[in-house]
């Protein structure tokens, strides 16, 4: 059993969920040559036009992924969460093509990108789980554009957060009544294609509804079924099951 002390517990939960992988495969995750670092919060993990060699991995803390426009104007098009691989696809494409920044202080867990290579080489069944991910986190990017596109304010933000409660209960980090929010409303701005005070309003209709309840950062959800109905939310996309 992995210890819970370990590096690569949160990966290899994910892994878990991602795969049928077996004591063998988890040996040899453990295994892995690695180094465990802290990052404080704004600080950047990946930049655009870099060539990370190195992959890195959430053991805790949040992380935003997200394109810069000509203009400067960020636009967030992922957050992650603890067991996240940060940069799954630098094992197949050489220079990054976004930012990656955390949000919170975090502590991560960086692994050469050769030896993740390898790993996926050597071990099929971590090879699928990899693929896997790439793949889920396709399903999510259609997901956003339809988000940004098509939604009205409220139903985004909305979708957003449950996107995020979800996604965190599936990983065992926290339940669906009550979650503490790492981003900012300036960061959801970012995700929604709003601005922060747009963002307040919308927070403030959703809990005048009798949906949520705020403090500062604190999120419950009072009415769960009729905060997912407002978000016209489908977990569908997210594939939570192996």
């Amino acid at each position: 059993m992995i210890s819970d002390v370990s590096p690569f517990r949160q990966l290899v939960a994910k892994l878990r969920r991602l795969a049928p992988i077996d004591e063998a495969d988890e040996a040899a995750v453990l295994a892995l040559p690695h180094r465990v670092g802290r990052a404080r919060a704004r600080d950047y993990l990946i930049r655009e036009g870099s060539k990370p060699h190195e992959c890195c991995a959430l053991i805790d803390g949040y992380a935003a992924r997200s394109k810069l426009g000509v203009n400067g104007g960020r636009q967030i098009v992922s957050f992650h969460i603890p067991g996240d691989i940060l940069d799954i696809q630098h094992l197949f494409l050489e220079r990054a093509d976004h930012n990656v920044q955390v949000i919170s202080d975090a502590t991560l867990v960086w692994v050469p990108m050769a030896a993740m290579r390898a790993l996926a080489t050597q071990r099929p069944t971590i090879g699928t789980a990899f693929w896997r991910d790439a793949l889920i986190d396709a399903s999510i990017f259609r997901e956003w554009v339809l988000n940004v596109g098509r939604r009205d304010a409220k139903t985004r933000i909305a979708h957003m957060l449950c996107e995020f409660i979800v996604r965190r209960a599936a990983a065992g980090l926290g339940t669906a009544e009550q979650t503490q929010l790492p981003f900012s409303q300036e960061e959801i701005g970012d995700a929604t294609g709003l601005t922060s005070v747009h963002v307040n309003r919308m927070l403030r209709e959703l809990a005048e509804a009798g949906l949520i309840v705020r403090k500062g950062r604190s999120l419950e959800i009072v009415d769960w079924d009729g905060f997912r109905r407002a978000a016209g939310f489908d977990a569908a996309y997210l594939h939570l099951a192996a």
